[in-house]
């Protein structure tokens, strides 16, 4: 074989390559999956056993499918009793509040919604447009408040918070002071079961400190990168290899579930992290009581 054959060949070779990896990155990038856990708690209440939550983090404006049909149709698929938005559901950078409302107006039709805000709603002057659009569609926004959910005379609370960029510096700011703050007002023994909306997963330890039973957060975006037996490679206010990126962490009674998020911000794609709607269990543990 001639040098000059040599060099096509692996010319073509390497096309290839490119190509397969230009797929797989697109492909990695939009093929939306559903990834369901179980949480088990002593303390959860009879009549909740089996509730089901669908839990959707950093949209960041993104569309899976026109007009999100492909997001609305896996949520209407997994029949939650709650859908659980955890914020940045617009990205600051290229802010749409009309996508944002027509997905959440879409989602309403499914189940009861419940909305946080992250850090990107801190930072845009539509914030007050988005907020008022979603109390128009029905959904519950918690600003720094709770709620009850009740079944068959049960209850169990629901705690909201706003993203710590709302009272302090998103950067060089103390958030954990300022969480810290917001639990000691709104969580007492009284609670009972309690489910607290938190963007930030990186403030773990706050939550794990006031015995919170489940919180629902995101923002790492799955650690962007993936190496595999590895995790996520950076996350924002985590840093390199950050602890808190995907899945579910335990602490005692404390339970977190973060997920890795549809959208993108600042790094325009992803690796190896596919977009991913969280579906949670409820269930009490087998020898309660």
């Amino acid at each position: 074989m001639t040098a000059k054959k040599k060099k096509i060949i692996l010319f073509l070779v390497l096309m290839v390559v490119l190509a397969v990896f230009a797929v797989w990155i697109v492909w990695g990038n939009t093929a939306l999956e559903l990834n369901t856990y179980t949480v088990t708690s002593s303390r959860l209440p009879d009549n909740f056993e089996g509730l089901r939550i669908a839990h959707i983090s950093d949209l960041h404006n993104a569309q899976m499918g026109k007009d999100n049909e492909k997001l609305l149709t896996m949520l209407r698929e997994a029949e939650p009793d709650m859908i659980a938005i955890t914020g940045d559901l617009i990205d600051s950078r290229n802010t749409n509040v009309e996508i944002a409302l027509r997905f959440v107006q879409e989602a309403k039709k499914i189940a009861q919604c419940y909305y946080v805000t992250g850090n990107h709603e801190g930072r845009i002057e539509e914030y007050a447009e988005l907020k008022n659009g979603m109390a128009s569609a029905g959904v519950i926004v918690l600003e720094d408040s709770q709620t009850e959910i009740s079944i068959e005379g049960e209850t169990v609370t629901l705690i909201g918070v706003n993203d710590p960029s709302f009272q302090t510096d998103y950067l060089f700011g103390d958030s954990e002071s300022v969480m810290n703050f917001k639990l000691t007002e709104l969580h007492t023994d009284e609670n009972g079961f309690t489910i607290l909306l938190s963007h930030r997963p990186e403030l773990f330890s706050i939550y794990s400190n006031h015995d919170i039973d489940l919180i629902l957060s995101g923002h790492a975006h799955g650690g962007q990168f993936r190496l595999l037996f590895i995790g996520g490679i950076v996350a924002p206010n985590q840093g390199l290899f950050p602890d808190y990126d995907a899945g579910i962490y335990t602490d005692g009674n404390t339970n977190m579930l973060v997920s890795r998020g549809i959208g993108n911000s600042i790094l325009p794609l992803r690796i190896n992290n596919r977009p991913e709607v969280v579906l949670i269990e409820l269930s009490s543990d087998m020898y309660k009581g």
